[in-house]
């Protein structure tokens, strides 16, 4: 339990505190952060309550010129980190009932980091290639294509293409070059 004067010297921090006595707030932050952990924790994990007592000891500084404390600062940093911690509980309860509605294929899909990759690059590959001139548009979508992996070299417009340049054509596209890269790379190529 807190004494009165205990009392008077918080009150007197926080005062000073809200005049932007950095001092002050780190010695009430200091006095106050072991305590204040250990009573989130019967709340929330170790990790959510130190987080939940930093975020509210930085929005008490944050806001210091406009709080006004009627109890005793003990009283209000427990009460803030107590209601902190009851944000958190309900926030973690919506995202639980709201993972369980998820079936885990639609979750799977997008827990998986390949997906946003994958639609990424395909995206930006399309866009390379639909502005890239017509004649290496043809290549690139032929050159990628299952049907031309069967012959050895394929004749376009008096250019011949073999596998190699094939291989090396559908690199550069997977790595999602430019259009103008890809133009200047694939005519020294073909």
């Amino acid at each position: 339990m807190e004494t009165t004067n205990d009392n008077l010297i918080d009150k007197q921090l926080y005062i000073s505190m809200q005049q932007g006595n950095k001092k002050a707030f780190d010695t009430l932050f200091i006095k106050y952060y072991a305590m204040l952990c250990a009573f989130a924790r019967s709340f929330v994990s170790l990790e959510d309550a130190e987080e939940v007592v930093q975020d509210t000891m930085l929005q008490i500084w944050e806001n210091r010129k406009t709080n006004h404390i009627d109890s005793s600062v003990h009283h209000y940093l427990f009460k803030a980190v107590k209601n902190k911690c009851y944000t958190l509980m309900t926030r973690n309860s919506l995202r639980f009932q709201i993972e369980n509605i998820l079936t885990p294929d639609i979750q799977e899909l997008f827990e998986d980091p390949d997906f946003y990759i994958i639609e990424e690059l395909t995206q930006k590959i399309e866009k390379a290639i639909l502005n890239l001139p017509e004649s290496y548009r043809v290549a690139c979508l032929l050159y990628t294509s299952d049907a031309a992996d069967e012959e050895d070299s394929v004749d376009l417009g008096g250019r011949r293409i073999t596998k190699k340049k094939k291989h090396i054509i559908r690199l550069l596209l997977k790595i999602g070059l430019t259009s103008n890269v890809l133009v200047k790379i694939t005519s020294q190529i073909i």
